[in-house]
């Protein structure tokens, strides 16, 4: 696209050229972040600024709002990123969104509960990749998910995300994944993504991601009329939008609306093989440039590899065999021999991916699980030595 990227990340001391080339800064303090990004930009002029995850969409806003750049207002990037005010804020928009509470982990849990609706899901504020994210059937097993939860959350650097957590009411639903993006304010789907597999609890690991979505017409309306409802409540004006909604015979509820792209390396799966990249949508819409879109409308899934077992990783067997299987595409496995395998609800990340394409998406689907049977993740038990 004729453009010259430059990372801004904390990351001085990497052994990746391009983001040791980089502008440093530290991402914790906006201010000064901001600070040195103006700085940079009054030497060498920027054509758009792009946050690349949860927790750089609000600093773009910032920076791209203060050059005159295509931006989203900071607050409404804000909205996206904090599950608890993106919840009080939907609701007074009268979006459909759980019921839901804050809850303190530095105060007795005991008087807190009172009123909980049975099964409800406690979330941290600001995790991504279901990190965190556990349902709890009781009184017992909702202390029990606090506890363990405390240790996940300790380490964000906001002390009320490190010490609150959100509690909502369990849908009992199916879960739907959208993507699309605003251009003047204006919602454009680009696929919308069924989820076949159950998630029920008590952790929400994500495995399949199918399109086109199966669903009927009127419920695919509705879904695009929710997203475009509860961006228009944010204040979303342009760039990326990925949602999270569950549908049951109520309505479509939302889970989340974040400014930025599907996670990881799912992106992928929206790639038609010739003209169109997600990653030269969002340029485009970051840069002011004209925008086109001509995604595949072929049935293709992809899969997030689940961790079935923790430990150290040895060897993956069977990737050969899996990507023999018909329909699939690509197995990429992301995790190194050596590496730490740590499921859900305390992992972050998946170990691969694999994604495949079909005539239908059962056909899809089919060829995602028997790729994923056919691999086998050889791990050692991990031992931790503790001083004291």
């Amino acid at each position: 696209m004729g453009l010259e990227a430059v990372i801004a990340s904390r990351g001085a001391f990497s052994l990746v050229s391009e983001v040791h080339d980089g502008l440093h800064v530290d991402l914790d303090n906006t201010e000064s972040a901001l600070a040195a990004i103006l700085e940079a930009a009054a030497h060498t002029p920027f054509a758009g600024i792009l946050g690349s995850d949860d927790s750089t969409v609000e600093l773009a806003a910032h920076a791209a709002q203060a050059l005159g750049l295509p931006h989203n207002p900071p607050q409404a990037a804000r909205l996206s990123r904090r599950k608890d005010l993106a919840r009080a804020h939907l609701a007074l928009a009268g979006c459909p969104v759980p019921l839901h509470c804050l809850i303190d982990l530095r105060r007795p849990l005991q008087p807190q509960m009172a009123g909980l609706p049975w099964p409800c899901v406690i979330k941290p504020l600001n995790l991504s990749a279901s990190r965190g994210v556990i349902r709890a059937d009781d009184a017992d097993g909702f202390v029990a998910a606090c506890r363990r939860i405390q240790p996940i959350i300790a380490e964000a650097k906001d002390d009320f995300e490190a010490s609150h957590v959100l509690v909502e009411d369990y849908i009992d639903g199916i879960e739907v994944a959208y993507e699309g993006y605003l251009h003047n304010g204006e919602l454009t789907t680009l696929a919308l993504f069924d989820k076949p597999d159950p998630l029920q609890g008590p952790y929400f690991e994500e495995t399949i991601y199918v399109t086109p979505s199966r669903l009927d017409e009127q419920t695919r309306a509705r879904i695009q009329q929710r997203v475009a409802q509860a961006c228009a409540a944010y204040g979303l004006r342009t760039g990326p939008v990925h949602a999270e909604l569950r549908i049951d015979a109520r309505d479509a509820w939302i889970l989340e609306v974040a400014a930025r792209t599907i996670g990881g390396d799912c992106a992928r799966i929206l790639d038609d093989g010739s003209d169109f990249m997600l990653e030269e949508l969002v340029i485009a819409l970051a840069t002011g440039r004209p925008v086109q879109t001509s995604p595949s409308y072929q049935a293709r899934g992809v899969m997030m590899i689940p961790i079935r077992k923790g430990g150290i990783l040895r060897r993956v067997e069977g990737i050969q065999a899996a990507r023999r299987v018909p329909g699939i595409e690509k197995v990429d496995i992301l995790l190194r021999e050596g590496q730490e395998l740590v499921p859900l609800p305390e992992g972050n990340q998946y170990p691969g991916y694999i994604f495949a394409r079909g005539d239908s998406a059962d056909e899809v689907v089919h060829a995602l699980k028997e790729a994923c049977a056919r691999l086998d993740f050889v791990v050692a038990p991990l031992f931790r030595i503790r001083s004291g």
